[in-house]
């Protein structure tokens, strides 16, 4: 049985937890995560966590901000005039949107206040800021 490397092609379950141990997400009871290893497809921490394992192995890999969603950035917390707002829109506080950036680009935001004068949007991941727990089991690797 070999180790995992960069281009391997694998599957594997997991628990993500905060430093508190709220779990956050979870492939429990459902299917496995499927990604190339060095393709970007997840956050950094975890792909060099899954690098060695070996199939059927478990591990716990904790993942520290700056390889995980980096910290959070004021300037990614957006305030704009309340009558910007499309009028057949119906804003919620934890609504997330998609809008357009400066380049672009397409942001993915949350509502995190909402007044008559304006609202505020949070285009911050939202994990950015926090250290990461992974529980991960190593499942299936299709070697490149």
């Amino acid at each position: 049985m070999t180790a995992t490397k960069k281009g391997d092609n694998v599957k594997v379950h997991y628990t993500g937890k905060l430093a508190d141990g709220t779990v956050f997400d979870s492939s429990e009871g459902g299917e496995p995560l499927a990604f190339s290893i060095g393709s970007g497809q997840v956050i950094q921490g975890f792909e060099e966590g899954v690098v060695g394992m070996k199939v059927g192995e478990s591990k716990t890999v904790h993942i520290p901000v700056e390889k995980a969603y980096g910290e959070r950035k004021d300037e990614l917390v957006i305030q704009a005039p309340i009558e910007q707002v499309p009028p057949d829109l119906n804003p919620e506080l934890g609504m997330r949107l998609e809008m357009g950036g400066v380049n672009g680009e397409i942001l993915r935001v949350v509502v995190v206040e909402i007044t008559e004068t304006h609202i505020t949007l949070d285009a911050n991941p939202p994990l950015a800021g926090e250290d990461l727990t992974f529980e991960i089991e190593l499942v299936e690797c299709v070697a490149s």
